[in-house]
């Protein structure tokens, strides 16, 4: 049995937590809820969502700069064009991978939780969604025990 305040492990007939001090009938049975299986599916929509999202600057970007200066002036430097269309061509695949990982974690395939704990990494620098969606997809898949129980989780959708 474990206790519902602060998780540690009670013996039998133990009226009150060792750790915490909280009732024994505020205990409920079997082991904690697994860190991966509660929060795989909504970390996978997650993914999807923002990458959703980055998927809008980068089209604009494209559909603005593509063919020319678009709203440039005409004395900025040629390169500035080049820059601007690279930047847009990022948003698309960081898009596009992100995708991969939503869908990836949402099917149970073994490699997207590596993928994902990369990208989670990469989107800390993104304030504020990206940097809230990064410790969140870090929290729940870089444990060593999120490893096991992924590869459990995968083994079992096939």
């Amino acid at each position: 049995m474990y206790c519902v305040g602060c998780g540690a492990v009670l013996r039998a007939g133990e009226a009150f937590c060792g750790s915490c001090g909280r009732a024994a009938a505020s205990v409920r049975a079997g082991a904690p809820a697994k860190r991966v299986s509660a929060n795989r599916r909504l970390l996978g929509i997650l993914w999807l969502a923002i990458s959703a999202f980055r998927l809008i600057p980068g089209v604009a970007i494209l559909i603005i700069f593509g063919n020319g200066g678009g709203p440039l002036p005409a004395d900025v430097p040629d390169f500035v064009l080049g820059v601007i269309q690279i930047a847009g061509y990022c948003f698309l695949a960081f898009a596009a991978v992100g995708f991969l990982a939503g869908w990836g974690l949402l099917a149970s395939e073994p490699w997207s939780r590596l993928l994902a704990v990369l990208l989670g990494a990469f989107s800390l620098i993104d304030i504020p969604f990206g940097t809230a969606l990064g410790i969140y997809t870090l929290w729940v898949l870089l444990p060593a025990e999120s490893e096991a129980e992924f590869r459990q989780l995968g083994s079992s959708a096939v």
